[in-house]
């Protein structure tokens, strides 16, 4: 399980000048899925290592899930460590559809990690992250 500790010692190995801000990564994450623990794995994230194009960075999340009743993802969120505001999106899920998959594009500022939380039915919330390269920001800071 990944605690609130665990979540920012994991996020300095970025420089500091990186971080959008400890404590604003921080309230974007509690608002988004509250006190609960967070365990690393359960998602796959496919992101380019590099992105020319910090305005468009193709991201696609995919959660296995059986996505019944008793066992679905019930949301998925976004948020970029070093853009001026971490948050970038979230995703709801019901059960009964296909799969619980997102692909989009995001905006960059500079080069950073992406962090993906998926919350389960049974309350778990799990993490991925990705390094992505950025060769030209795509944020108006």
């Amino acid at each position: 399980m990944l605690r609130r500790r665990d979540l920012i010692v994991s996020l300095v190995a970025l420089p500091a000048g990186a971080l959008a801000g400890e404590a604003e990564l921080e309230r974007a994450v509690r608002a988004a899925i509250g006190t609960r623990a967070i365990a690393d794995g359960g998602i796959e994230l496919a992101a380019p290592r590099v992105a020319e194009n910090g305005a468009q960075v193709p991201i696609t999340v995919h959660v296995p899930s059986a996505m019944t009743e008793t066992d679905h993802v019930t949301a998925i969120h976004l948020f970029a460590t070093a853009n001026p505001t971490p948050g970038i999106a979230s995703f709801r899920f019901h059960p009964g559809i296909a799969r619980a998959e997102v692909t989009t594009r995001i905006r960059l500022a500079q080069a950073q990690r992406v962090l993906v939380l998926a919350e389960r039915s049974d309350g778990r919330v799990l993490r991925a992250a990705a390094e992505i390269g950025v060769t030209t920001g795509g944020c108006l800071t």
